[in-house]
């Protein structure tokens, strides 16, 4: 089917064909056949790299051209930032949407696509964005993972919350390749378009003994190293012209695979060494300094513990063809578009808490594998397994290449899913009776699935058990309805088991504490945890003896409630150390983190701050200024002491520690101290716009109550870019 034929847009269609893309791929020709255009829902599950995007966007320009609107839901915030560059210059208005989620952000309704995270369009939902009810199409990117435990309530709840909303609005689902996508469609209402295709002609196989065996013939692949399957496989793609990933089960084998290959490639690419000098200005870790390394050779590794400028360098230099080798977890595979002619899945075993090392599933492969061979440059892709003997090379073939595809099933059904879930529905407006609620939850892919649904009755009665004893939702009669604090609970969108705990701990106690609060929500539903060692175990026993006093949370007798008070404490030890100013390197060294796990713990750590503020000052208004300034303390990493100075743009922890140093501490003190002096500290560029706020009649704003500017309250935009 040929673009120029399309009922789509001119200028979409001249952007495609100026791309050198002049004809459809064969799903994408299906989904036109089967109604894409003529308002058709649509499920469409390909492998990856089969052309989803393309789908999308073809039907979101024809909406727009409609005077409609466009919703596209992305799991991961990295992958609306690539959706979001990708849709757009295309002469359409596209907005992105990932951050605040107690906002209404009305300000995206101008835009003709939005961009959004699941759990943001869940929020927008609960805080009654009023362009929601514009949308005319929305889009599902991932949708098989209605299937994850931690994701799949909430892409099923926005799901049938848009079709409740908006019953006439198109929807088309992105999945990859499932095992019942019969059942999926059906609970969309949509025309399933399935297909193994793939753009480029991809090779299966199993590494053993110097030869990839395939089905249909071996290869032998040159033995350069002795010892490593792994290097020689990669060296060789490379010998052909051709870019490697590498999948290895964690960070620590990410990294050393990235230095052996940094040694082999031994790249002098010119542009590689600018990368590398990038890095090397910022890096204040071992890991970062490690990262440089490699990446001025050829080779790079990418884990979630690299930071956002460290990851974004990766990626471009992968992208230009220039890295020529990455060895990642998989994170990479379900996340950013990156393919590589050859796909190396080396460890098919994955450490699990409580389980040791376990295969990985036969749809994690396929999400690798996947990635093998780029479209209009590779002549062929090929995802290699490495079997340890010749008795392994059948079974990989079994359990993962020729595998057929998992099945995906509602997970909304849970008991810890429902709770939230319950309380935005009465909150929202969605359901006002237990009628009403059984009623929506009739909408959901679980009774989809389960036409009777009884364990999802027995869940939702718990949940509203334990809303009603919490006081967030009263039932009078056949009535429910949220209280005040029920409906600060679900726009704050934070977990009411979470939201009980912390406003039962604030009500008890009289004396305020900033590593008691820490501790407080770092135990709650909502917050991530490290996992304890054996090694950690005097550290933390010091650290109670030391805050004994401070702690709210005492030591539980039980041993299995214990890990958890452990887990919870060293999460609040690394955020404090952070919130105290102890550098990236020591943090990253102490706790065994990279500076993305960092910055990814004090992000999650902001938003149950600022939610502890909103319900301080509805139960304890006595403890909300100290809360209100430890989150600015926390968004900026820095002591209460620096509060006056970052409250001036432009200044951040590192600049105001140095002009604090300097007995520089308050704004008063800046103007006394005259603009060179404070030139020689921070820079003649920062000390211009400091002094340029201090004079355009704003001290007296600078220095009155502890707020803070917009531009400070968001904190550190990374851990190794300091203002």
């Amino acid at each position: 089917m040929q673009i120029s034929g399309l009922s789509i847009p001119e200028n979409l269609k001249q952007h495609y064909l100026a791309t050198g893309f002049s004809e459809l791929y064969p799903p994408q020709a299906e989904c036109v056949e089967k109604g894409m255009f003529a308002g058709k829902n649509l499920l469409v599950a390909i492998p990856t790299a089969s052309g989803k995007t393309l789908i999308a966007e073809m039907a979101m320009h024809c909406h727009i051209a409609r005077k409609g609107k466009c919703l596209y839901i992305v799991p991961l915030k990295a992958l609306a930032s690539e959706k979001f560059d990708e849709f757009n210059n295309k002469g359409v208005r596209v907005g992105i949407a990932t951050g605040d989620f107690d906002r209404r952000d009305d300000m995206l309704g101008r835009n003709d696509i939005i961009v959004a995270t699941s759990e943001k369009v869940d929020s927008l939902l609960r805080n009654n964005a009023r362009w929601i009810s514009d949308i005319t199409l929305l889009v599902i990117d991932e949708v098989h993972l209605i299937d994850s435990l931690n994701r799949g309530p909430v892409v099923e709840m926005v799901i049938a919350k848009m079709r409740y909303r908006n019953p006439s609005m198109q929807v088309i689902g992105l999945s990859a390749t499932i095992g019942n996508p019969q059942v999926l469609a059906g609970w969309l209402d949509a025309e399933l378009v399935t297909s193994t295709w793939h753009p480029v002609d991809l090779r299966q196989g199993v590494f053993c003994n110097d030869r990839i065996h395939f089905r249909d013939g071996e290869r032998r692949i040159k033995a350069v190293s002795k010892n490593y399957d792994d290097l020689n496989l990669c060296l060789d793609t490379i010998e052909e012209g051709g870019q490697c990933l590498v999948f290895v089960s964690s960070r620590r084998n990410a990294e050393a695979f990235a230095k052996r290959a940094a040694g082999a490639i031994k790249s002098e690419e010119p542009e590689l060494k600018t990368y590398a000098s990038q890095l090397e200005k910022t890096a204040e870790t071992e890991m970062g300094k490690t990262l440089a390394l490699c990446i001025s050779r050829g080779a790079a590794f990418h884990h979630a513990g690299l930071s956002r400028p460290e990851r974004a360098i990766v990626e471009e230099g992968f992208r230009k063809g220039l890295i020529k080798c990455i060895s990642s977890t998989p994170t990479l595979a379900a996340g950013l578009n990156l393919p590589a002619r050859r796909v190396i899945v080396r460890d098919y075993l994955r450490f699990t808490a409580g389980e040791g090392m376990q295969p990985i599933p036969a749809s994690e492969y396929h999400q690798m594998a996947g990635r093998a061979g780029r479209p209009r440059l590779d002549p062929y892709g090929e995802a290699v397994l490495i079997a340890r003997d010749e008795g392994q090379v059948e079974e990989l073939f079994e359990w993962y290449i020729e595998a057929p595809p998992d099945e995906v099933h509602s997970k909304i059904a849970e008991p810890n899913a429902l709770y939230t879930h319950v309380l935005s529905l009465i909150a929202s407006g969605f359901a006002g009776t237990r009628g009403e609620l059984a009623a929506f939850m009739d909408r959901s892919f679980y009774v989809h699935e389960h036409r009777h649904g009884r364990l999802m009755q027995r869940a939702v009665d718990t949940a509203l058990k334990f809303l009603a004893e919490s006081e967030m939702v009263l039932e009078v009669g056949d009535h429910l309805g949220s209280t005040e604090f029920g409906t600060m609970v679900s726009r704050l969108y934070i977990d009411p088991r979470s939201a009980a705990m912390i406003v039962t701990t604030l009500r008890e106690k009289t004396e305020y504490s900033d590593i008691g609060l820490l501790h407080l929500i770092c135990s709650t539903p909502d917050m991530p945890k490290l996992y304890v060692r054996n090694t950690d175990q005097g550290a933390l026993d010091r650290m109670i003896e030391a805050h004994e006093e401070g702690l709210w949370l005492t030591l539980p007798h039980d041993e299995d409630a214990q890990e958890g008070y452990y887990r919870a404490l060293k999460t609040a030890m690394l955020l404090n150390d952070w919130a105290d100013e102890l550098p990236d390197a020591k943090i990253c060294e102490r706790y065994s983190v990279g500076p993305g796990d960092i910055y990814g713990m004090v992000e999650s750590v902001n938003w149950l701050l600022h939610a502890s503020g909103e319900l301080s000052r509805m139960f304890a208004m006595r403890f909300h200024p100290r809360i209100r300034e430890y989150e600015i303390c926390m968004k900026n990493g820095i002591r209460r002491e620096l509060l006056p100075l970052v409250k001036l743009r432009g200044i951040g922890r590192v600049r105001a520690r140095r002009l604090f140093n300097n007995r520089i501490t308050t704004p008063d003190a800046v103007i006394d101290a005259g603009i060179e002096t404070v030139t020689k500290l921070i820079g003649r560029g920062i000390a211009e716009q400091v002094f340029a706020q201090l004079e355009n009649g704003k001290r007296g704003k600078q220095t009155s109550a502890p707020t803070v500017s917009e531009d400070n309250m968001a904190g550190q935009s990374t851990l190794s870019r300091f203002r």
